[in-house]
């Protein structure tokens, strides 16, 4: 398997507790996860995979320490890295920006080399308008731990499996 480094923010701690169980499932040692909010860019230099994960706030926003972060991250050169993303949304309430944080990662890392890895059929979801769907598809894997919380494992495991085979390796 890619070194693989997961980078995450979190206010609530439910990303957090997502990150940790990505890496479980891939075999990511504690050492390799980083809560953004405490992170220096350059750890991103030490992996092949960078797996990043943000909540979408208000109204279709990053997770607060992602701003830092990523404004950072789009000037380091990526080429080269695999790049996964994972985020969790409300898409009750905020349907209309469901998962939006996850887009706004995948737009801003658009020109810096890298490659995308890990997108998900919108198929199953409710929801009716999120910048992380292009063409059809989830930039990464969305979770709504708030009303489909009966559906996280299901997604989880299906993605690991989608990166396994195809981003991993």
């Amino acid at each position: 398997m890619k070194k693989t480094g997961i980078f995450y923010g979190s206010t609530t701690g439910t990303t957090e507790i997502l990150a940790k169980q990505i890496a479980t499932l891939l075999d990511v040692a504690d050492a390799d996860i980083y809560d953004v909010a405490n992170a220096e860019v350059a750890s991103v230099n030490a992996y092949e995979v960078l797996i990043l994960g943000s909540p979408t706030w208000g109204l279709g926003e990053l997770q607060d320490d992602w701003y830092s972060f990523l404004d950072k991250l789009k000037k380091v050169n990526l080429n080269g890295k695999t790049v996964a993303l994972f985020g969790c949304g409300d898409s009750s309430s905020y349907d209309t920006t469901f998962c939006d944080a996850i887009g706004i990662i995948y737009e801003e890392l658009q020109n810096s080399g890298c490659t995308f890895c890990g997108d998900v059929d919108t198929e199953g979801y409710i929801f009716s308008d999120s910048k992380a769907v292009v063409n059809d598809r989830f930039v990464g894997l969305a979770l709504d731990e708030i009303n489909e919380s009966d559906r996280t494992e299901e997604r989880l495991n299906h993605w690991i499996q989608q990166l396994k085979q195809n981003c991993l390796q």
